[in-house]
């Protein structure tokens, strides 16, 4: 079993902001999640028995919250953000090769970043195109009739949009 990590000052600044401002809120729980990940990028695990303690629940209430809305990160997420449909629409129309596709592309799973920081891969259950699915959306931006040719062309360019800002960084 991994030991928890302690939660760093900046973690602990915006997971007090947090409960400051909201703990007062009926159903406080999820806008309390929503505000540290929102602060931090995700919620450290760490903040799980602080969250808890300060709204009276268990470690596992706020711990089972978490793990089950999927938009909640308990890791930082990559650079980019690549979200795939899996709703049936989708699913219709190629959605589940084009995943295993990705997934090999990038070696990683659903909900899991590429070694290098990069992409953090996520699925989503509707992004409303179904009429074009299979859809995905990249960094808020939603793309539609993805095949694996055109998300390699996606991925290509982002990859050249990385080494150009972090040519341009180093300058």
């Amino acid at each position: 079993i991994a030991l928890e990590q302690p939660l760093t000052p900046t973690q602990r600044a915006a997971v007090d902001a947090a409960l400051v401002r909201l703990r007062e809120l009926p159903g406080a729980l999820l806008p309390i999640l929503h505000a540290v990940q929102d602060a931090l990028g995700f919620i450290p695990r760490s903040a799980v028995p602080v969250i808890a303690h300060a709204l009276n629940f268990s470690r596992a209430d706020v711990h089972g919250v978490i793990s089950f809305y999927h938009d909640f990160r308990t890791s930082p997420a990559g650079r980019h953000t690549l979200r795939l449909c899996r709703a049936e629409a989708c699913q219709a129309v190629g959605a589940r090769e084009l995943e295993r596709h990705v997934c090999q592309r990038l070696q990683v799973n659903q909900h899991e970043t590429t070694d290098d920081g990069a992409i953090t891969l996520q699925p989503v259950y509707c992004l409303g195109n179904c009429a074009c699915g299979p859809s995905l959306m990249l960094d808020g931006k939603l793309h539609g009739r993805m095949t694996p040719q055109r998300i390699d062309r996606l991925l290509d360019a982002l990859v050249s949009l990385d080494a150009e800002a972090s040519a341009g960084d180093s300058q």
